[in-house]
């Protein structure tokens, strides 16, 4: 019987795709110093994590008889995925599941930040009985979305989510993608209608010249795409949203800007250092945060583990 060790967890309904097919599903936190141990006693076919578990390639040296590893989400830089190819080790990602939770999740964020809901939400219970009027008079100055330039910085599954929401609520939207040419997005009316809206492709320079808030997209970077030199070339008061990796906003260039007002409000979802981020960054308070939760939605949860089900479904049919 094929072993399954699902480290970080799997929904029911996976575990009993799974179980179904009459594969058995272990899921037993294991601590990651005894992970490898745990794998040979209990001969572990395939590993699937989230993001906490890290796989480097000791543990596959260690595990010789691992044949796959699943990662329950889309980033896979906690896995050593070219070792894991030279090692004839099958690694797989759930890139589907997850994108409208995530798309949401920025729109949180952005509508929180143009609203200043985050401030507004610190302050209420502490400040909202003896100052109410002055915090009121403090929080006048929000924005609507409607209207506004919304840039997206990779335009794949989840840029193409969050670009069809900004869409229905009556955003320009821009898009900055590695592969050449405009993008046709399609979008679903309630009443069953479809519309394909264009989204340019624009120079990456162009964008952060032109949008008034942006939404990063992107895989984990060897270094930040914004620093001081893309600061300078932001519209005064833009929004910044990440969801996607830590690292891919230079954070002491980011406080910079909301320290001089050129950004009016950053919401991140992941850090530069995580799980411990900077405390200067928590406690600014032009930030709206959230602890890496882009995929946290019972739907999302669901759906990843019935997508993990149905990978390891098509490796034993091979």
């Amino acid at each position: 019987m094929m072993k399954v060790l699902a480290n970080d967890g799997i929904s029911d309904s996976g575990k009993k795709a799974l179980e179904d097919a009459g594969i058995e599903v272990i899921i037993t936190k294991v601590a990651q110093r005894q992970l490898a141990d745990y794998i040979n006693k209990n001969k572990i076919d395939i590993l699937l994590v989230r993001s906490a578990t890290q796989v480097p390639k000791e543990l596959m040296d260690q595990c010789t008889g691992l044949k796959a590893i699943g990662r329950a989400g889309v980033g896979m830089d906690n896995i050593d995925v070219k070792y894991a190819g030279q090692k004839g080790i099958k690694v797989f990602n759930t890139p589907a599941a997850s994108s409208r939770s995530v798309a949401e999740l920025v729109f949180a964020h952005l509508f929180s930040g143009a609203r200043f809901l985050h401030d507004a939400n610190r302050n209420m219970p502490l400040e909202g009985e003896s100052r109410f009027k002055e915090l009121k008079k403090s929080y006048a100055g929000g924005v609507e979305l409607k209207g506004k330039t919304l840039g997206i910085v990779g335009l794949g599954r989840i840029g193409k989510e969050v670009a069809r929401m900004a869409l229905g609520l009556g955003m320009n939207v821009l898009s900055n993608r590695k592969q050449a040419g405009d993008t046709l997005i399609n979008l679903s009316l309630f009443n069953g209608q479809q519309v394909e809206v264009n989204i340019p492709n624009v120079d990456f320079h162009d964008l952060l010249q032109q949008s008034d808030f942006i939404s990063f997209h992107v895989p984990a970077q060897e270094k930040p795409i914004i620093g001081n030199a893309e600061l300078a070339l932001l519209k005064e008061g833009v929004g910044l949203v990440n969801t996607s990796r830590g690292g891919v906003i230079d954070e002491e260039a980011l406080l910079e800007g909301l320290e001089s007002g050129k950004i009016s409000f950053a919401g991140l979802d992941t850090f530069e250092k995580e799980p411990t981020p900077s405390i200067r960054v928590l406690m600014n308070p032009n930030m709206s945060l959230s602890p890496h939760i882009g995929a946290s939605t019972l739907e999302a949860q669901d759906r990843i583990g019935l997508e993990l089900a149905e990978r390891i479904l098509e490796m034993t049919r091979q």
